[in-house]
């Protein structure tokens, strides 16, 4: 997706039937109780990309008050060093100081805010130093999760977004420096966890070990493209899952959820957006063959032509088509024809999950226990 410094007005949705696009787009409000419901806050730190949200619950979820995005690259270089580079430390920094700055505006309090890093950190020798720095300095205190959590924030985000009908959902969470993969099955109860795994492949990592080459034919540029493809596919072929689940997705029974840039990239040029608009991404329907398409237009706009698409920008002119190369291994391995959109992701499973914690009442006594749809866990 694009980055962004203006303050969204994206509303998390309830599950719904999956045949119809997630709304999107609606402005801050406080509702009819005549008071405000407190702020809360959610901080991403990724291989590529700082992001933070901060929302007011609501009913149905809850309204994105303010909102940033920053491309930072923390993890560049990090697969050839082992470490972390002192400008991208940089550049990240600078970024969480932003941050930090707008959760003070904002007035949320440190109990509501969930600031975590992922794969860079998790990875660099260096990793947890530079957390450390950043507590010294911005006081925002990141925990660094590990893939399972990951994996698991990232379903939580986009839960709402499957199809009711489908007897089993692959979510794709595409990072920087590594892909979330968790795969669900349908139950009287809802969606069950049914496995995950977290590979070591991203849209940094892969982009550097295949830097695109300079004034190649169209052949070599499909060579080149079908090498991502393929690395992303041995990484797949490790999946943890029954072989009998492929055969429901090869039958049309399931589909997969795509959230990060990789996806709503191709769905930007699918839609061959002047702008991107978030409400008609997210929640939206593509088919294998869309993506497909999208990835091709990409190849022949060329790195030029990439930069000056609005829905990609120069910061990700060089990445995208890793992202579409990485979305492409999923769709092979786990055949579907239909993939959502899905513009959020770990941010909003980090905002329903404390929102969902801090509604809990605390009573002494015992109380009726509701029914209610099991959140998948890692």
């Amino acid at each position: 997706m694009p980055e962004t410094d203006a303050p969204g007005g994206a509303r998390s949705q309830r599950p719904g039937s999956g045949g119809r696009r997630a709304r999107g787009g609606a402005s801050d409000g406080s509702g009819t109780s005549g008071r405000e419901p407190p702020l809360y806050g959610a901080l991403d730190l990724g291989t590529n990309n700082c992001r933070l949200l901060i929302a007011r619950p609501a009913r149905d979820g809850f309204r994105v008050v303010d909102s940033f995005s920053r491309i930072v690259r923390l993890g560049e270089g990090l697969s050839r060093t082992g470490r972390l580079d002192d400008a991208a430390m940089e550049r990240a920094y600078e970024a969480l100081v932003q941050c930090g700055e707008r959760v003070a505006k904002k007035g949320v309090e440190s109990s509501r805010l969930m600031a975590v890093a992922t794969q860079a950190c998790r990875q660099a020798d260096n990793g947890a130093a530079f957390i450390e720095r950043v507590r010294q300095g911005t006081g925002l205190r990141l925990r660094i999760i590990d893939p399972v959590e990951e994996a698991r924030l990232a379903v939580e985000g986009c839960l709402n977004l499957f199809d009711d009908t489908a007897e089993a959902v692959l979510v794709v969470d595409v990072g920087g420096g590594s892909t979330e993969l968790s795969w669900l099955k349908r139950t009287d109860g809802g969606f069950v966890l049914e496995g995950w795994m977290s590979a070591q492949i991203g849209v940094v990592t892969l982009a550097e070990r295949h830097p695109e080459p300079a004034g190649a034919s169209p052949a070599a540029l499909e060579g080149w493209y079908e090498a991502m493809v393929a690395d992303m596919g041995e990484a797949l072929a490790a999946a943890p899952i029954d072989p009998a689940l492929r055969e429901v997705f090869a039958a049309g029974r399931a589909h997969l959820v795509g959230t990060s840039g990789a996806i709503t990239s191709l769905a930007g040029i699918h839609l061959r957006l002047r702008r991107y608009q978030r409400n008609l991404v997210d929640g939206l329907w593509m088919t294998r063959g869309d993506c497909e398409k999208a990835a091709e237009r990409l190849m022949q706009l060329g790195p030029a032509g990439r930069a000056a698409e609005s829905c990609i920008g120069p910061d990700r002119a060089d990445l995208v088509l890793a992202g579409a190369a990485i979305m492409e291994a999923v769709q092979r391995a786990w055949p579907s024809e239909r993939v959502r959109v899905a513009d959020r992701g770990l941010r909003e499973g980090l905002l329903l999950q404390k929102m969902r914690e801090d509604r809990r009442p605390r009573r002494h006594r015992p109380r009726r226990r509701l029914s209610s749809r099991p959140a998948p866990a890692g």
